[in-house]
């Protein structure tokens, strides 16, 4: 059976507690998890810093394959020079073949105008040796030099041409065998590796804990003050740093965030306890109202001729403070449901919006333009409320305009148009009226809750609740066009 995996922050924790170490030790000293930003940090320190090694180390063992030629190169051209510095035999040719071969070559010739004249002659090689030119070399040749030493096979030789540096002439040939080279440039290797290691761990040590003491430990501390917050959000929270980079800027504003987010919860605390109590002053001021319309309707048989005349503005302002009540009510909502979408054809939800908004056609009618068969994906109960809402108010504003005339007695006293249209993803539909439009100091503040327009007499707050529910189907509304002529409100759906 495979054994069951170890815990090491467990088992890192429990040493700790052996060690009897203090807790705020023991958090510097934890080590970052595998999924932590930190261990992440070190991870990508640790690997950018030995590809910056390996891309030196590529230079470096060309550098030491090429000085390395040269240095051979350089000793059998002194040594050449020696010979033939010496009296003609004072030299004998074993000597001069040992003196030749001191820097590690097995042939050297000189080319002088032309003239090639071999000073050692080559053995008999198993292999044609491989040749290098030093005088021009390009970079990527000297890159690949060492990597063919490394891989050649043991009886590789190479054939190395320079300039001569100690005597004239036009160039020196020496050849070489590549095995000491290639025992050499691998122990290069295995060193600079080494070293590699050290300085890529040093560095990388380095910079991670500078990185750790700059914007880890930071970001741990606004991380526990977010956590923190979530878990109490009216537990106060740690003061913010007086760092002026953009760390110390995050945690004052995270702060200042804090302190409006607690505010805000302290005053919709203050909002929930203060509706409950309107709710329920609205409940009974509703069993008022309906109280007192029974008695105007036991009043409306009075003989009375005051009574009699007293009593439409009765109902009026019953009627009035009822709306007010059921309006109130419905905006004090924490929120409305989401809306539940269905598909559905838009002229019978338009007709049935008329009726309920008290659309006649003796008073303000209700005139359609509807595509044929024109449907739209929208909650119905909603869509009927913003269309009731708006179309009340174009027929109460109608209706309260004194100096409209009938065009007829007993004829229409005014319109009210319904357009819609599918373009660009978005279904529109706009409600026109020709009513006396709303005045200007109004209509910029038309959507705020409690402002009413012209002629209405309701709370202000059908519009307000209008809005909101377009804006809960991912649409809109606003106001198109007001004045003399009218009042136009587009509602925009999407399909």
């Amino acid at each position: 059976m495979r054994p069951p995996p170890v815990d090491t922050t467990d088992l890192f924790d429990r040493v700790l507690a052996r060690l009897r170490l203090p807790a705020g030790w023991r958090e510097r000293l934890r080590p970052p998890t595998p999924d932590g930003l930190s261990s992440r940090l070190l991870i990508l320190t640790a690997a950018f810093t030995l590809a910056v090694q390996a891309l030196i180390m590529g230079p470096n063992a060309a550098t030491f394959h090429e000085t390395w030629l040269l240095d051979r190169l350089q000793a059998a051209e002194l040594a050449s020079v020696g010979v033939e510095a010496l009296p003609y035999n004072a030299v004998d040719d074993d000597t001069a073949e040992q003196l030749l071969r001191i820097g590690g070559v097995s042939a050297v010739a000189i080319s002088d105008q032309g003239v090639m004249r071999q000073l050692l002659q080559a053995p008999n090689l198993p292999r044609a040796p491989d040749f290098i030119d030093l005088r021009g070399r390009s970079a990527g040749a000297r890159l690949l030099d060492p990597v063919r030493t490394l891989l050649g096979s043991p009886d590789r030789s190479i054939r190395v041409r320079s300039a001569p540096r100690y005597r004239s002439g036009d160039f020196i040939d020496v050849v070489a065998p590549a095995e000491p080279l290639k025992v050499e440039l691998r122990g290069f290797l295995l060193n600079s590796l080494l070293v590699s290691l050290l300085i890529s761990g040093v560095a990388g040590g380095l910079l991670y804990a500078g990185l750790a003491f700059l914007v880890l430990q930071p970001l741990r501390r606004v991380t526990r003050s977010i956590e923190s917050f979530a878990a109490d959000p009216q537990a106060p929270g740690p003061e913010p740093s007086n760092r002026n980079d953009e760390i110390g800027r995050v945690e004052r504003e995270l702060s200042r965030m804090q302190e409006e987010v607690r505010a805000s919860l302290r005053s919709r605390a203050r909002l929930v306890a203060l509706g409950e109590a309107v709710a329920k002053i609205n409940h009974d001021l509703r069993n008022m109202l309906t109280s007192a319309q029974i008695a105007s309707e036991r009043l409306a048989s009075s003989a009375d001729p005051q009574v009699a005349k007293a009593l439409p503005r009765l109902e009026r302002a019953l009627g009035r403070a009822a709306a007010l009540a059921r309006n109130v009510l419905d905006y004090g909502r924490s929120e409305e449901p989401e809306p539940v979408l269905g598909r559905f054809a838009l002229a019978p939800a338009a007709a049935a919006a008329g009726e309920d908004a008290g659309l006649e056609s003796t008073g303000v009618r209700l005139v359609r333009s509807i595509p044929p068969r024109f449907a739209l994906q929208a909650d119905a109960d909603q869509l009927h409320r913003i269309l009731v809402n708006l179309m009340r108010n174009a027929r109460q504003a109608i209706e309260a305009d004194t100096a409209r005339a009938p065009l007829r007695k007993g004829g229409p006293l005014g319109s009210i148009r319904l357009e819609a249209e599918a373009r660009d993803g978005w279904c529109i539909i706009r409600i026109a009226d020709d009513g006396p439009g709303i005045p200007a100091r109004l209509s910029e503040r038309l959507f705020e809750p409690f402002v009413s327009g012209s002629g209405s007499d309701g709370s202000g707050l059908g519009l307000t609740i209008s809005r909101e529910l377009a804006a809960s189907h991912g649409g809109d509304l606003r106001l198109v066009h007001t004045g003399p002529t009218g009042t136009t409100f587009e509602l925009r759906l999407p399909l």
